[in-house]
């Protein structure tokens, strides 16, 4: 069971990068045949040749190692083509390669720079392309709205959150966000999601008044995430009965209507277990709805710890119902709603990153090939659209990750033009090879450090969603 299990999760991320690489290597390589430049091998995967075939002057090939991908074109690296190692430049041989790529009119090197800033940007480029094209193509066969008329209205606050300690409570509706006029609980929770431990400028709506306020997230270790300790107004609904509890006795059901318990109204998943663990045992009374009847039951909790925490329950598992409409949208409407779900995901991406870099959120959300094959195999078991919605999201962080000016990815190389623009010559070919070291040897620390994440979230309880895959629902 285990066995198939892994072979099914490197399945689907065989699925998930292949599509990926292949998109973004043919963005290099497509660029690179329009300028003409000489193209040597077009390979799916890294390290020794498995297959291919050879067509033209290039060699298409399968690797070892099909984590990856890359085309090598002639002049691309610094001492590429110098015989042995990068020292081998000192001697005859390698002198004489050198001569010859310089001479080379298709080399990359001896393209003018816009030409090869073109050729570097053109990976990232179709990995943009890609994601939008995949939720342009998804949003024309199926595209779901969550209804919610009433606006962002707050049904739970945490005690002593940061919604807490601004003032915030129940009922109140959130009618800005910095300059946002009434926004949903998708851009509220994007909003709270980027700011850990950075203040959020609010209005809330409170008996006909404007509240302008100001909240600081916290960063939620667990979910990785910031956090302002709200959610909003919902039906809540029962999600599952577990056997043996006094729900299932009771003759509680999956999918009925919870109303009130104790005659506190239940507009939040946290409001039932909340007033069953302070309950102390004794019973409590619960209003629900089923098939349009109203019904209420009087249960006693029972004291249990399935999980290491100890407390009263009843055994229900709360849910929200969302109340959602399904249609089709026409190209135009679909693109539009693509491009803006990308960039609501980009800056969602890129505020992660300067999360890290300011040492706001933890860098242990990170996810290696083994995160990225778990969430792929249950993307897959969920539906096509929840695998493409995954495979929109992970392109997109490709895209921007290999924009990061590091050394040996694209941004590392295109930065690297742009400073030889400024300065009006090429930088030395020993700093171009101490910058390639120094590139390589930074991203196999960053793949064991993301590898070791993967390790850990799998054996601790509870999994991190990677960055911009899925927002917590706060409606």
């Amino acid at each position: 069971m285990a066995l198939s299990s892994f072979l099914l999760n490197i399945w689907w991320l065989l699925v998930l990068v292949g599509v990926m690489i292949l998109i973004h290597e043919l963005g290099h390589f497509w660029a690179a045949r329009a300028f003409d430049v000489k193209v040597e091998v077009f390979s799916f995967g890294f390290g020794p040749r498995l297959f291919g075939f050879r067509r033209g002057e290039t060699d298409y090939r399968f690797s070892l190692f099909l984590f990856g991908g890359y085309v090598k074109m002639a002049g691309e690296q610094p001492g590429e083509n110098f015989t042995g190692s990068p020292l081998a430049r000192a001697t005859d041989a390698g002198a004489a390669t050198l001569e010859s790529d310089r001479s080379d009119p298709r080399a990359m090197s001896n393209k003018p720079r816009w030409q090869r800033l073109i050729i570097l940007a053109a990976g990232p480029f179709m990995n943009v392309v890609l994601a939008v094209a995949v939720l342009t193509g998804l949003f024309m066969f199926s595209y779901e709205r969550v209804l919610n008329a009433g606006g962002a209205v707050i049904g739970h606050v945490v005690p002593d959150s940061p919604a807490a300690k601004a003032g915030i409570q129940p009922g109140d509706k959130i009618v800005r966000l910095d300059t946002e006029n009434n926004p949903d609980w998708e851009d509220i929770t994007t909003k709270e999601i980027e700011s850990a431990q950075r203040p959020m400028n609010i209005t809330i709506q409170r008996n006909g008044r404007e509240i302008p306020l100001t909240l600081t997230p916290i960063f939620d270790e667990k979910e990785g995430l910031g956090s302002a300790g709200w959610e909003g107004q919902e039906e809540v609904q029962v999600g599952d009965v577990n056997a043996g509890y006094p729900a299932a006795s009771s003759g509680l059901r999956k999918g009925d209507l919870l109303v009130k318990i104790n005659n506190l109204p239940i507009h939040s998943i946290h409001t039932l277990p909340e007033v069953i663990r302070k309950s102390n045992g004794k019973p409590v009374t619960l209003e629900y709805v089923r098939g349009g009847v109203h019904r209420t039951v009087t249960i006693n909790p029972v004291f249990r710890n399935p999980d290491g925490t100890a407390r009263w329950m009843i055994g229900v598992q709360s849910d929200i119902k969302l109340d959602i409409e399904k249609t089709r949208l026409s190209f135009p409407d679909a693109l539009h709603e693509s491009l803006v779900q990308n960039g609501k995901n980009a800056s969602l991406i890129v505020e992660f990153l300067r999360g890290i870099l300011e040492r706001r959120m933890s860098a242990k959300n990170l996810s290696g090939p083994i995160g990225i094959a778990h969430y792929a195999t249950e993307a897959a078991q969920q539906g096509p659209a929840a695998f493409l919605m995954l495979m929109s999201v992970v392109s997109l962080n490709l895209a921007i990750v290999n924009l990061l000016p590091i050394p040996i990815l694209d941004g590392g190389a295109i930065l690297t033009l742009l400073i030889e623009t400024v300065m009006g010559r090429d930088l030395s070919l020993n700093v171009k090879e101490a910058m390639l070291k120094v590139g390589f040897v930074f991203l196999m620390m960053l793949m064991v450090f993301v590898i070791y994440n993967d390790i850990a979230k799998r054996l601790a309880p509870g999994v991190l969603l990677p960055p911009g895959i899925s927002l917590h629902s706060k409606r």
